[in-house]
């Protein structure tokens, strides 16, 4: 019997069946109809087979940190040549989006990490400045052109005068991490002054929250939450490497999950999920700043139960995360980008 004849065999009421059965036996054959004719959602997606990392970009000079653009492109921090490129998340074509920014001075540092607000590039620069023999501004630079700049923070200043304590400080200026948009203006990280700094776009900067040596690093907002990295202390044990969360007016952080090895970056991925990424093993008697060994960092996912999965092993001294869809972009210290798709696979 052909579809159309069970179709219309449906449609036609057997004798003596009353109305509401009948009707029932319609919705019951025109559903097995529609399976007929329909395939499951299970035979028509893909088998899922697990994360899979791609290498999509060689050759960059001291890359840290990176934001996705308004055009959907990767941009990304180069503190040793002292640029920002713009790399084409499918292709992986680079081209040079500003140079002539101050690079680094002690093999981190410099221009840091970059954020877009109105379509306006602004670069994050540590690690410069008197105490390592330029006149360079530790602080916001708003990209006016290919090869120009404006300071619109002093962030080096700011500290000078507002020292934190508790801890030891080696530079006074901090070490700034992260640059992230938050209410038309910026959030920042500083892993050596253990704080989060708010910064508007006048150039006013003040205290966020401040910390004990936690090491701050990266950064992700969902409303009015921010979500930070912790590295932890050197050596940066597993237990001491945490996502927290806070809101702008908390006195304190809310641990979210822990347990993986020097974390710097934190963003949401696929499904809203939260992910954070681990540069990995720290080498053992190395002074603080110092990178992780080769090949033993990872990118995690935030469980609901405060614990991480382990979604891609070996990374090579990873530094920043984005997502772009499905996939996740990893820069790496390295000069590396790598694009990680079937993230949510595993999970």
């Amino acid at each position: 019997m052909n579809k159309q004849n069970i179709f219309a065999l449906a449609l036609k009421p057997a004798m003596g069946v009353t109305k509401s059965v009948g009707i029932g036996i319609v919705l019951l054959l025109a559903a097995a109809l529609v399976a007929i004719i329909m395939p499951s959602a299970a035979s028509a997606q893909s088998p899922c087979e697990g994360p899979t990392a791609t290498l999509l970009v060689t050759g960059l000079e001291g890359a840290t940190g990176s934001t996705v653009g308004p055009d959907g492109a990767l941009y990304v921090t180069e503190g040793a040549a002292g640029r920002i490129s713009r790399v084409d998340p499918q292709t992986g074509e680079k081209t040079t989006f500003a140079s002539g920014l101050p690079p680094s001075i002690i093999g981190i540092g410099g221009a840091i990490d970059v954020a877009f607000i109105d379509n306006i590039a602004y670069a994050l620069v540590t690690l410069v400045g008197s105490q390592f023999g330029t006149s360079d501004v530790v602080g916001i630079y708003r990209v006016d052109g290919p090869d120009s700049f404006t300071v619109v923070a002093d962030i080096g200043a700011f500290n000078l005068s507002h020292q934190p304590s508790g801890f030891d400080i080696a530079v006074p200026t901090g070490l700034q991490y992260a640059l992230q948009t938050s209410r038309g203006g910026f959030l920042v990280t500083d892993g050596h002054l253990n704080r989060v700094l708010r910064v508007t776009l006048d150039g006013e900067v003040t205290v966020l929250i401040a910390f004990g040596n936690i090491v701050p690093t990266g950064l992700a907002v969902r409303g009015n939450t921010v979500y930070m990295a912790e590295a932890g202390p050197v050596p940066h044990l597993p237990q001491n490497g945490k996502v927290v969360s806070f809101e702008p007016k908390s006195p304190t952080a809310a641990v979210v999950a822990s347990g993986a090895r020097l974390l710097v970056d934190v963003e949401f991925g696929p499904g809203n999920g939260l992910y954070a990424l681990s540069q990995g093993i720290f080498p053992v008697g190395s002074p603080p700043a110092t990178p992780a060994l080769h090949n033993t960092g990872s990118l995690v996912k935030v469980n609901g139960d405060g614990t991480f999965t382990f979604v891609m092993d070996s990374l090579d001294q990873p530094t920043s995360l984005e997502f772009i869809g499905n996939s996740a972009y990893v820069v790496t210290l390295t000069g590396e980008i790598w694009k990680i798709d079937g993230v949510s696979c595993k999970l």
